[in-house]
């Protein structure tokens, strides 16, 4: 996670903005290619083009050797299964394809080192990423893992650790031991090879823990962790919404993107409460801040289209995001809202550009930039709001207007 640094253009002698080629390149601008601006008071942000795939999240298996209490295998119902070999090769097949080499990340709603040959897709993906990375509960990470993952030369190992103390950890992961997860990411701190891969660890904040979020921190700093991804709690089930730290928040439509509060620590926003003013205040005392916070981007702001992203399900299914990868609910307001798994197609039966560029799939992201949504997290909610089929604006499925990643309140690695 690198901390935001002013980079200049130029302007041409027909008064054309010029970017820098590297810049251009990382964001898919190229000659003819509709580039999407937003204006600020001040200046204006450019935004990646729609145009090519920067990120793939893969995910091996849907499976957990954890139960934890907020998963979202507490309220759906399909079937669960691992990445067959015929899938992935087609992933490798895909690849091959691409012109740029994009970031692929293992994840998704499994423990991807719950799948039998997830150490040999690393190292078969390796020559076909820009960079590697993964996230991981961490009860897996044995001698034999970490020796493999440290030789396919990944780069960042995301620990998923939501407590301090064993029995507070215990309490949310289910099944889990914090000492064994602990002296786990040890081991594989200190065998990696040239600083690689980077630790991060990522943080669910609610009620039960967000007191201990500076000692997980603190943790952090212990393990050699370079990077902080502290988030919220999807409720998937109605008594986790007493556990959210954002019912107001998520009221109140925010009028700036959430920033790293400093270059190592991503944060989503929260609620300034009794709960949680303290563990926030400590937190910001626990980083030197950048002598300047960078201006915020209007929010309805997709994290996964405007980084490039897609994502591909164990049974090859590609979907837009993490949130449309399998149908899942939550509880809003106590109300059940239902979220449909958005297909574009599957990688069995087409190469991933190929759908990547269907007309469908173009044209909703597109619709995703400009997210000319109904405000469905804080209007109040009608019948409409209760699921992503339809909105009030005569928008069809899938719409975004419900989205928690779309305001700040989620966040994915």
């Amino acid at each position: 996670m690198q901390s935001s640094k002013r980079i200049f253009a130029s302007v041409d002698n027909n008064g054309n903005i010029v970017i820098p080629k590297k810049i251009a390149l990382r964001l898919g601008v190229t000659p003819h290619v509709d580039i999407p601006l937003t204006e600020l008071q001040d200046g204006i942000v450019l935004h990646r083009s729609a145009t090519h795939i920067a990120k793939i999240y893969l995910e091996p298996t849907n499976r957990c050797n954890l139960a934890c209490r907020t998963c979202i295998r507490n309220t759906w119902d399909e079937p669960q299964g691992d990445m067959s070999s015929q899938t992935f090769e087609k992933i490798l097949s895909s690849l091959k394809t691409f012109d740029r080499k994009p970031l692929v990340f293992f994840g998704g709603l499994g423990e991807p080192l719950a799948h039998p040959a997830f150490l040999d897709m690393l190292r078969r993906i390796q020559p076909y990423a820009s960079s590697i990375e993964m996230i991981t509960n961490g009860t897996l990470l044995d001698q034999r893992m970490v020796d493999g993952i440290v030789a396919a030369g990944i780069d960042v190992v995301w620990l998923s650790l939501d407590g301090a103390h064993p029995e507070s950890y215990a309490d949310v992961r289910l099944g889990a031991a914090l000492p064994q997860v602990l002296e786990n990411a040890a081991r594989l701190r200190d065998v990696r090879s040239g600083g690689l891969p980077h630790l991060g660890i990522v943080f669910v904040a609610m009620r039960r823990n967000i007191a201990e979020l500076p000692e997980v921190i603190r943790i952090g700093n212990r393990l050699g962790v370079d990077r902080f991804l502290i988030t919220n709690i999807i409720p998937y089930t109605a008594s986790l919404q007493d556990e959210m730290l954002y019912g107001d928040t998520m009221t109140i439509p925010a009028s700036g993107m959430p920033s790293p509060i400093a270059p190592q620590v991503q944060f989503t926003r929260m609620d300034i409460t009794v709960a949680t003013a303290e563990s926030l205040f400590r937190l910001l005392r626990s980083f030197r801040l950048p002598d300047s916070l960078p201006t915020g981007l209007p929010l309805n702001y997709c994290p996964f289209i405007e980084s490039g992203a897609c994502a591909v399900s164990w049974n090859g299914t590609v979907s837009p995001c993490l949130p449309l990868l399998h149908t899942h609910s939550i509880y809003v307001d106590g109300r059940r809202r239902i979220f449909r798994v958005c297909s574009m197609g599957n990688i069995n039966q087409q190469p991933l550009l190929s759908i990547w560029n269907t007309t469908e799939y173009v044209a909703f992201r597109k619709r995703v930039q400009q997210f000319d949504f109904s405000p469905c997290t804080f209007c109040g909610g009608c019948h409409l709001s209760r699921s992503n089929d339809e909105d009030c604006l005569g928008n069809t499925f899938p719409v975004c207007g419900g989205c928690l990643w779309s305001q700040g309140l989620i966040r994915c690695p």
